[in-house]
Order: C-alpha cells, then structure tokens, then sequence
C-alpha cells in the first residue's frame, strides 16, 4: 500500500511512523509512506503557507497556492482527503475500507483551517478522527495510518487479531488477562483456564456484548438491540438484560 501525507511538519509524520507495526511495515515493504512539505511548495522567499482570513478573524488559515503547488507537483495516489473535524467521521468499517484499496493521501490542515477552495476543488472527500480540535491534522493523519496499516495482510504477527478486536462486529472487545492468574487477590475468570475453547468463545461473546451495552449502549443501539440468541448469552453468564434491549422481531 501507498501513503503520501502534506504537511508542514514532515519530520513529525515520518518519525512516528518509523516505528513498531508501521516501521517494520515500512521496510518490509508492505507499506510505501510518502510525506511531501508543504512550505517547498511555497512561491514566498520566506516559505510561508498561511495568510489572515479574508473578512477578519483570529488566527491563520493556510492558503490555497503552496497545497495546489504540492499536489500538482507530487501527482500524488488518490483519493486524496482532507483532516479537518467537519468530515467523515473515521469508523472500522471505513479503516476496512481503505485497507483493501492501492493506496490513499492525506493532507494534514493548520492553523484555523484550510482555503475552503481546497476542499471545493482539490481533495476528493474530508475526513475527522472524532468531534474535537486538534491544532493540526499530523496527529489524525497517523491515526488513520496505523489504523489502517494494522489491516495490511502481513503487518500483523498474528493475522487474527485484526479481526478480533474492538467495532470488528460493532462491540466493544471482550476482557483480556495474562499471566500471572492471581493478581493482588484479583483472579482471572475461571473459564480462561478450563482449556474448553467452546466456553471460553461462548463467555468472550457475552463479555463483550456486556462491555459494549455498559460502556457505549450506542452501538447496541445502532444494531437494532440485542437479539433473542444474545439475551439467552447474557443470561447464562450472569448479565440481566431489560426486555426493551431484544431487537424488533427477534
């Protein structure tokens, strides 16, 4: 797969990618990662990339010649998004999504935003890590790498953890121990020791069907509610379920 990220702190990208999962990737040869610096782009003697906003305002916003500059420049992979927090909100699925395509660009926003004439006419789509701000999208754009990286076939020692973790299945990821099995008095559930892989699989699903409906009933919402086959999960491991939680016509 190809990344190419626009920034003006390259080094700050390509420092973090340089190690674990992402920098074993990257000399592999699985993942090609390309950071292109905005300010070469600059026609300024002085490199500058950003300009007060038309109108008034606080802050800076970054102008629209050094990104058309870079991008034209670079001819970079596409689709090509933007970092800013109106955009499509970066879920699983979407990390699914793009882990099975050639390659993606990222272009890391500053400041108080970008010239609204690079969303209109230059990226093909924008993108937000979550509602918040941060004060440049160089932390989104790693985020979206490993994310996605994680999903490259061969970038993970042990391909099933990929698949089984967290939103994988819209739920939370079940419990997890290791040695020693008592801790300070804490004990790991028996059943992880029985060696009986049918129960521990039965008690992972209602754990983290558990988890989800304790630590964010929204996905249990957004699937519709738990089905009959899950309440009677629930049960068997002790977690009480309210009749309103079954999903319609389950």
């Amino acid at each position: 797969m190809r990344i190419e990220v626009f920034t003006i702190f390259p080094e700050m990208v390509d420092r973090f990618c340089s190690y674990s999962l992402l920098g074993k990737a990257r000399e592999s040869g699985l993942l090609e990662l390309v950071v292109h610096d905005l300010r070469s782009a600059s026609q300024d003697p002085r490199r500058s990339v950003d300009d007060s906003p038309f109108g008034g305002g606080p802050g800076m916003v970054l102008a629209p010649e050094p990104i058309f500059n870079a991008v034209d420049r670079a001819a970079p992979i596409r689709p090509l998004y933007l970092l800013a927090p109106g955009g499509k909100r970066l879920d699983q699925a979407m990390v699914a999504e793009l882990s099975l395509a050639a390659g993606f660009s990222l272009l890391c926003g500053r400041y108080e935003g970008v010239d609204q004439r690079v969303a209109d006419h230059l990226v093909d789509g924008e993108l937000s890590i979550g509602d918040f701000v941060l004060a440049g999208g160089e932390v989104a754009a790693v985020a979206v790498i490993e994310a996605v990286a994680r999903l490259i076939p061969g970038v993970m020692g042990n391909a099933a953890s990929a698949t089984d973790e967290s939103f994988t299945s819209q739920l939370l990821e079940y419990p997890q121990y290791t040695r020693p099995a008592e801790f300070r008095g804490w004990k790991v559930p028996s059943v992880l020791l029985s060696g009986d892989h049918g129960r521990i699989t039965r008690w992972r699903a209602a754990a983290a069907l558990a988890r989800t409906m304790r630590d964010r009933p929204d996905l249990i919402a957004a699937r519709g509610g738990l089905t009959r086959d899950e309440v009677r999960l629930l049960a068997e491991h002790g977690y009480p379920v309210a009749a309103d939680g079954l999903k319609r016509g389950c």
